[in-house]
């Protein structure tokens, strides 16, 4: 057991560094980049039972501090994923990956959560009931404590790996949606998704990206995600990986202060495609600076 290694509901990871999913793909691009198998591990690009294709473009917008995107879920769905994807990724990373899954109903959750809990490479199952940018699926479940519970209490009926139910930002009470999941089984919680936002082009005096509203994601909103993190660490027992706008060792200190076991890193990716390395580099230091150990 090293220095920076964390145990995330039950599982020995190296450190707590893991790359948010749908900005990271499914890993093998950035294996080009740098040996990916240094990380903690990451959650791969939201899969659905269903192929999608997503919004309608423009899906990004730049904001201060930060980016407004609305994708929309595409991916090639989860037969072609397990298919296709996962073996390409076994080349690149050999740890447990978390696979990231997403829906429409609470018996399409089921579903593609079954089949991932399958596969021997999937260490954990990443619940998204938090997705702002897809109508009719994701947040529904996300912003109803009822909602939530309900499709954690299902998922969990059917599969064996560690269950991390993330949830939205979204809502006026998130704890209370927190200790509605882990009522009904939830291993743990990520959070924070991105927060709803938009912007206007000045000439067409028209939303700028299509679906007109698009989740912010950045360093704009970071003491959101850092306020929202410590609320649900004092409120449930089960591991929270904090999350939104972490773009430093000292932002992963940050997390880990107010009550995160392990944090994901997101829009970072986008602006530094090696920024999980360099954070992990920088860590050692970093805690020496402040004399933090992880618990």
């Amino acid at each position: 057991m090293g220095r920076l290694s964390v145990n995330l509901c039950g599982i020995e990871i190296d450190n707590p560094v893991i790359p948010a999913s749908g900005t990271f793909g499914y890993g093998y691009e950035f294996a080009e980049i740098y040996d990916i198998n240094c990380l903690g591990t990451f959650s791969f690009k939201g899969t659905t039972k269903e192929p999608r294709f997503g919004n309608a473009t423009p899906r990004i917008a730049e904001t201060a501090s930060g980016m407004l995107n609305a994708v929309g879920l595409q991916n090639p769905g989860v037969e072609k994923v397990i298919r296709e994807e996962l073996p390409k990724l076994k080349n690149v990373f050999h740890k447990p990956v978390m696979a990231n899954v997403s829906g429409f109903s609470v018996e399409e959750y089921v579903y593609t959560s079954k089949l991932l809990d399958a596969e021997e490479q999937v260490g954990w199952i990443e619940l998204n009931i938090s997705c702002p940018n897809v109508h009719g699926g994701g947040m529904s479940f996300g912003t109803d404590p009822t909602e939530a519970a309900k499709v954690t209490k299902a998922v969990k009926a059917e599969v064996k790996k560690p269950l991390i139910v993330k949830l939205s930002p979204n809502v006026t009470d998130i704890v209370s949606i927190a200790k509605a999941v882990e009522a009904e089984g939830a291993d743990g919680v990520s959070l924070i998704n991105t927060l709803m936002g938009m912007r206007f082009n000045l000439k067409t005096r028209k939303p700028i990206i299509a679906n007109v509203t698009g989740g912010l994601s950045g360093p704009a909103i970071f003491p959101v995600a850092l306020r929202m993190v410590y609320q649900v660490a004092q409120a449930v027992k089960v591991p929270v990986i904090g999350m939104g706008g972490i773009s430093s060792a000292e932002d992963v200190l940050e997390m880990m202060m107010a009550g995160a076991t392990a944090v994901e890193i997101g829009a970072a990716n986008l602006v530094n495609p090696a920024i999980c390395r360099d954070i992990i580099n920088e860590l050692p230091e970093v805690m020496d600076k402040y004399g933090y150990e992880f618990r």
